[in-house]
């Protein structure tokens, strides 16, 4: 009875484990058929995407242009050669018979210093493992390329050959530092910056997309050899800048900070009636030598020092509580204000003078003490900065690139701005208050425009199939800052600060230019600095009776020969202008215009001494002058006998050559092409060189020119 009911309970157990069993079996079963024939379409495509998919092909970036379409950023394509060793089309045959070639090849247009024998090698070792992405090469340019695709094998193609070709590109900077951070760059990780980082919507294109198929290893590589949607290449952006005028500022700023062993320096020249900034040079000194790291001109908001007395002279002229005779005792060159003592740059022994005086001569004493009569004294500090902002030196610039530093105009008794007793004067005097130079030119750019204040931009249009789709023009920010008045009597004031003030050392006869001297102490707050550091600025414009450019020049911490912006500055402004003036003719009084007449009889030769022989005849013939000529070799220098005559002048190799009476450009040309380093001072004609003609020339001379 015991062994029926134990038969019994374990067939109902095995019966229990086998409905289980069974109904497991129907269930899987089920979601097979599901799987493979209910869903079957969906599933496959899921797997076929774990191998092939569409991944982004990268557009090749707009180029960045010169107001004259010179290349100032381009990009520039290279290859990577890779090989499907496992390409279906490649069979053992046709491997066997073109490998040795193909080594052979690989030796000698694509690495060298490899034998053919381990080129060989190599490639059946990674047949044999199944490599479907070998690199044969990287950094491949168009030609290079063309050679490859015609190797043995290679020329086969993607299907029997197992060619890869994938291709990238490089951004490039033709003109190498030229403005190099205002370009700036869009890296991956990096903070995007300068134009490239600006107008990255426009540059950067639009991506196309390409099958890709992945093999053992991870490996993507593409299933055909065309992408299945082509990459839009993007969009061209001119910028104003004038590469000739670039170069010029950029070469004066760097022997500038030469000559002084300074930190960094930067200088903006700009156009005056439009605010279009033609040359921005921004040079630094690194471990590794002179470098554009940072944008100073736009970035970098600093006490600007006695530039900023423009502003303060402005404001009391514009409200009419001073004129340029208004009496002020300058102390012979030291006040006190509360328990701070205030001096100018030396002892000088004025006491009694004008505002004029104070002004030109960059008094210190004479302008703070005049604001803090007519401002502090009658609690009417409020009206000084209300007066300020009227000339928008609070406000940005509005410039395309991002990073403009922050001006900083304190508000008047405000706690929170750190207002004290001594702020106002020192304000007026360009301390307690931040600006960056390129907000600081835009205020002297606005007094040379005769009060209408620009926006100072840098891209003029985006370019599209070489068709402009949208353009940028000058833009208003205020139609006068000030009356004309006030204006007028500022541009004689910065013209007197030039003639017979601070700038008089640097002033020449050939063209006038006015503006306005800075230097700024920046460690002063230090009471145990190991030495002093300044900086020295100048801002102006030129030619001062019709403006054409408006410039800022400043240098940060000069550790020799001077420190005082009339020093330091100036001689680079003074630089830029003279080249300026060499570079664009249209700013010079036409040749045969005079207000003298000559007598009747009275020949009178053109002044054409030497130069290129071509250059010369056009002038002469544009001019009406009559000339005779050899027209024997590139080069002419004049002859009188009875009338102008051209005759052959010649040049040895490797001899110094005589550039006196060429102008600069002949000059230059002339000097470079021998591998001699130029620097040249003054405008007009080469009076002298400092290197006697006919001397043996010696790699990387200078020589030094002086025009007139």
């Amino acid at each position: 009875m015991k062994e029926t009911t134990k038969k019994r309970e374990l067939l109902g157990r095995l019966y229990i484990v086998m409905v289980f069993v069974v109904l497991t079996a129907l269930m899987l079963f089920g979601k097979a058929v599901k799987i493979s024939v209910i869903e079957g379409d969906r599933w496959r495509a899921k797997g076929d995407s774990l191998y092939l998919k569409f991944m982004p092909v990268v557009a090749d970036r707009g180029d960045v242009l010169a107001a004259d379409g010179a290349l100032l950023a381009t990009s520039l394509p290279f290859f990577e050669i890779r090989m499907d060793l496992k390409a279906d089309g490649l069979t053992d045959q046709l491997f066997a018979e073109h490998v040795d070639s193909l080594a052979w090849y690989l030796s000698k247009y694509v690495n060298p210093n490899f034998s053919p024998q381990y080129f060989r090698n190599h490639l059946i070792k990674r047949r044999a493992k199944g490599d479907r992405y070998l690199l044969l090469a990287k950094d491949v340019n168009y030609e290079m390329l063309g050679k490859v695709k015609q190797f043995p094998l290679l020329r086969h193609g993607p299907y029997k050959g197992g060619l890869i070709v994938e291709r990238q590109s490089r951004r490039a900077k033709p003109y190498q530092m030229l403005a190099n951070r205002t370009i700036g760059y869009v890296r991956e990780d990096v903070q995007p910056v300068g134009l490239e980082g600006s107008f990255d919507q426009y540059l950067q294109g639009e991506a196309g997309k390409r099958l890709m198929q992945r093999v053992s290893g991870g490996t993507w590589i593409p299933v055909q050899d065309l992408s299945e949607l082509e990459p839009l290449r993007g969009d061209d952006i001119r910028t104003t800048i004038d590469i000739e005028l670039q170069d010029v500022v950029h070469e004066s700023l760097m022997q500038g900070l030469l000559r002084h062993n300074a930190l960094y320096g930067t200088a903006i020249l700009m156009d005056v009636k439009t605010g279009a900034i033609r040359a921005i040079s921004n040079i630094g000194a690194t471990e590794n030598g002179w470098a554009e790291d940072y944008n100073y001109a736009i970035g970098a908001a600093n006490e600007p020092g006695s530039t900023f007395k423009v502003a303060s002279m402005m404001a009391m002229l514009e409200d009419g509580l001073a004129t340029p005779d208004t009496r002020v005792d300058l102390e012979k060159g030291k006040t006190r204000f509360y328990r701070s003592d205030m001096y100018d740059s030396r002892m000088h022994g004025v006491e009694d003078t004008t505002l004029r005086y104070a002004f030109e001569t960059s008094s210190n004493v004479g302008i703070a003490k005049t604001v803090n009569e007519l401002y502090g004294k009658t609690k009417n500090a409020d009206r000084f900065i209300e007066r300020l902002k009227s000339f928008h030196v609070h406000e940005k610039t509005g410039i395309e690139i991002t990073g403009e530093g922050t001006p900083v105009i304190k508000e008047a008794y405000s706690q929170k701005d750190h207002w004290s007793g001594t702020t106002l004067p020192w304000m007026s005097t360009g301390y307690e208050v931040k600006l960056t130079p390129l907000q600081t030119l835009r205020l002297f750019n606005a007094i040379a425009n005769d009060g209408k204040m620009m926006k100072p931009y840098l891209v003029s249009e985006v370019i599209r199939d070489g068709k402009p789709v949208r353009q940028f023009g000058p833009t208003i920010v205020d139609g006068r800052i000030a009356s004309a008045q006030t204006i007028r009597t500022m541009q004689d004031l910065l013209l007197g600060a030039v003639e017979r003030g601070t700038g008089q050392y640097q002033k020449t006869d050939q063209y006038k230019f006015a503006g306005k001297t800075g230097t700024a102490r920046v460690d002063y707050y230090m009471k145990d600095a190991p030495r002093k550091m300044y900086q020295a600025s100048f801002a102006g414009y030129f030619p001062a009776e019709d403006p054409v450019y408006s410039c800022i020049v400043l240098i940060y911490d000069p550790k020799q020969n001077g420190y005082y912006g009339s020093a330091v500055a100036l001689p680079v402004f003074r630089e830029i202008a003279d080249k300026c003036f060499a570079l664009k003719p249209e700013y010079t009084p036409p040749v045969n215009e005079t207000d003298e007449a000559r007598p009747d009889g009275e020949l009178v030769f053109a002044d054409v001494r030497e130069g290129y022989r071509t250059d010369i005849e056009d002038v002469l013939e544009y001019i009406g002058v009559g000339f005779s000529t050899t027209r024997d070799g590139e080069w002419a220098e004049s002859g009188q006998e009875g009338e102008l005559m051209l005759q052959k002048k010649e040049f040895s190799g490797g001899e110094m050559p005589d550039v006196r009476g060429m102008h600069l450009r002949d000059a230059v040309f002339l000097l470079e092409n021998q591998g001699v380093t130029v620097h040249c001072e003054g405008y007009g004609k080469v009076v002298t060189q400092s290197i006697r003609p006919g001397t043996p020339i010696r790699e990387g001379v200078r020589i030094d020119l002086k025009l007139r």
